[in-house]
């Protein structure tokens, strides 16, 4: 006769009836079958639709009013200046230059720039280089206050051809604040019939 397969083992069945009231194996639910939109439906099958919410009217967002383009917009103004029709204005540009000392009343930039001070002398720096342009404007300032002129205009480019840029104007802002701060009392961009962007007024203190 052949001995039985737990013959030897006689506690090796009561610990697998054991070991499976400890874990039971997970039954299979309904619901695994099922796909994600049949689950949805089972669930929302007890919701109900309000009836007061029919009466509700949705809050419409007001709209932002839209306003026509004026005719000084920037795009308008920028078509005309394109075609010739109109000038930029050199305060709106980023070369533009102005400055007037603390106890000089703020308006004379404006009338500086806008020609109610008549020039009494220039110089020209073109070509020079920074050495000679400072010491050029040394002998014209102390020329031009024994002279007893009060409103000059200093040509020194747009540095538009160097490849530096304008260098020169940028030494003569420097030499304002610095070696000559003592005589100047305001400075701006010229007027476009005197030089524009590439010449400067400046207002020396009266001796």
């Amino acid at each position: 006769m052949r001995a039985s397969k737990f013959a030897n083992m006689p506690f090796e069945r009561l610990k697998v009836e054991l070991e499976k009231k400890r874990f039971p194996l997970k039954e299979k639910t309904v619901s695994e079958d099922k796909s994600d939109e049949e689950l949805f439906r089972e669930a929302m099958s007890d919701v109900r639709e309000l009836p007061e919410f029919r009466r509700l009217v949705p809050q419409r967002t007001s709209k932002v009013p839209s306003f026509p383009l004026r005719h000084d917009d920037a795009l308008d103004i920028l078509s005309r200046i394109v075609k010739g029709k109109e000038e930029i204005r050199l305060t709106d540009t980023g070369e533009y230059i102005a400055w007037a000392g603390p106890r000089v009343r703020k308006d004379i930039l404006d009338r500086l720039h806008g020609g109610s001070y008549a020039v009494q002398d220039s110089i020209d720096l073109h070509g020079m280089t920074l050495d000679e342009a400072e010491t050029a404007l040394s002998d014209f300032f102390s020329s031009s206050l024994k002279k007893g002129y009060s409103c000059v205009k200093v040509i020194h480019g747009r540095g538009l051809r160097s490849p530096r840029g304008p260098v020169l104007k940028k030494a003569l802002e420097r030499f304002l604040h610095r070696s000559f701060r003592k005589w100047v009392l305001a400075y701006v961009t010229a007027r476009r019939r005197d030089g524009g962007l590439g010449a400067t007024y400046v207002v020396l203190k009266s001796t």
